[in-house]
């Protein structure tokens, strides 16, 4: 009850996501727990933290906005680029032949986090792997 009621006021599926990798780094650790938001009627920026999620990938991407286009008339139809800031390269390899991230791909924008609270939420998924328990258990 209280997540759909997050998800609701928040206009996100997913209004909390754990940091799994390094490729955020300064800004966020693997661990650190990222609160987002998704408001509807805000074009997102360069240098804007997003969270985002390709179909056919189960692991939501936290990296930040590099480049946008929108269209004149609907500055809310955008096209996005997004680049991890201790990656080299932007994410145009992990789009699966999309050249840009459309507006419903993003889960939504980093607006706070705790660090290392998510290292929890990590232990427990690794935990549940070498049990070999399966997902659709859990």
């Amino acid at each position: 009850m209280i997540w759909k009621g997050l998800g609701i006021v928040t206009n996100n599926e997913s209004p909390i996501v754990v940091v799994l990798s390094e490729s955020m780094e300064p800004a966020f650790q693997r661990g650190d727990l990222l609160f987002l938001t998704n408001p509807p009627n805000t074009p997102f920026a360069i240098g804007d933290i997003t969270v985002y999620r390709l179909p056919g990938v189960d692991i939501p991407i936290v990296h930040r906005v590099l480049e946008t286009h929108a269209l004149k008339s609907n500055p809310l139809k955008q096209k996005i680029l997004t680049k991890g800031d201790n990656n080299n390269d932007d994410d145009l390899g992990l789009y699966n032949g999309r050249e840009w991230l459309d507006r419903e791909h993003l889960i939504g924008k980093v607006t706070a986090f705790m660090p290392y609270v998510g290292y929890v939420t990590i232990a427990m998924v690794g935990l549940i792997w070498q049990l070999g328990i399966p997902q659709h258990y859990v």
